[in-house]
């Protein structure tokens, strides 16, 4: 009686749980029907976990870091993949550079700044202007050069377009802060920002082996947060549990290298005073790491 008892438990366990990136599959009679329930239930009531107060007598010990996302990790692939919007993927599949262009066209994602700092507010014209680049064909020119035609007879077959899109996009840089809750007693995170990173749009039509990345813009991140809970992510693990791209960053599924912490230098980066010597660099970002790590030790071993 009592194995009958805990079968059926676990079937209502199994059944009630619908978060499911696959649901309704095996029900479903035409392709338009799989995560049918998702779309239409979940996406629309689930809501991102809820950050609690915290009031700055109850902080005892903070530090604010930034670090490099590199897409290239095979850790980071659920932020890169699907990289080609194709359409051959559900709607719910797609890369995080792709969730935050398309919500902050559509006004979902309102808080977007040019620096770090959050201090100058761009628009989706804005970044329309930074994500894509023209330039006069070779073709065209000469033709400008011998007197053909003038500026005012160039059609659109006459420029090459480069954009910015989620191929292009190889690292994400992010930007939080480590704070010691002494009501709590206990190190904890807070994610403020993200920036996707790319080479910049003027310099694609150059070939390097070595492009500078640079941050495209930053989203405050607690912004994004509900737009990004209703975004899951590909469960290599089980495509049936999938998780949300404000999960994922909340808990910290990511490798990622500190680049920069705050200090009295203005905040310099570890490349300006470590030059050209990836080793010590990655040395001293595991340093600055042990620092945050230490802090919760020391308080209970003083």
């Amino acid at each position: 009686m009592k194995n009958v008892i805990f079968i059926v438990l676990i079937l209502a366990i199994i059944g009630s749980n619908k978060i499911s990136a696959q649901s309704n599959l095996l029900n479903a009679k035409v392709p338009q029907e799989v995560g049918l329930y998702y779309e239409q239930s979940e996406a629309n009531e689930t809501k991102p976990v809820q950050y609690g107060y915290v009031d700055d007598r109850d902080i005892l010990w903070s530090k604010t870091i930034w670090e490099i996302i590199d897409l290239d990790e095979r850790i980071n692939f659920p932020y890169y993949y699907p990289s080609v919007n194709n359409g051959y993927l559900s709607s719910d599949r797609q890369s995080l550079f792709r969730v935050l262009m398309d919500n902050i066209q559509e006004g979902n994602i309102t808080e977007i700044y040019e620096t770090d700092y959050f201090n100058e507010k761009l628009t989706y014209e804005d970044l329309k202007v930074k994500l894509e680049d023209r330039k006069i064909t070779e073709e065209a020119r000469q033709k400008l050069n011998s007197g053909i035609i003038t500026e005012d007879e160039l059609t659109d077959d006459d420029y090459d377009v480069y954009i910015i899109d989620s191929f292009k996009v190889v690292q994400y840089f992010i930007k939080g802060t480590w704070y010691f809750n002494k009501r709590l007693g206990e190190l904890r995170y807070r994610l403020l920002g993200i920036a996707p990173g790319a080479q910049d749009v003027s310099t694609l039509s150059e070939s390097s082996e070595d492009p500078d990345i640079l941050p495209l813009f930053w989203v405050w991140f607690p912004d994004a947060r509900e737009t990004l809970n209703k975004h899951r992510v590909f469960n290599t693990r089980n495509s049936s549990k999938s998780i949300t791209f404000d999960m994922m960053l909340n808990s910290r599924r990511f490798n990622s290298s500190i680049y920069k912490e705050e200090n009295v230098y203005e905040d310099r980066e570890v490349k300006e005073y470590i030059y050209e010597d990836a080793l010590r660099q990655l040395i001293e970002s595991e340093r600055i790491k042990s620092v945050i790590r230490d802090f919760e030790q020391d308080m209970w071993n003083n």
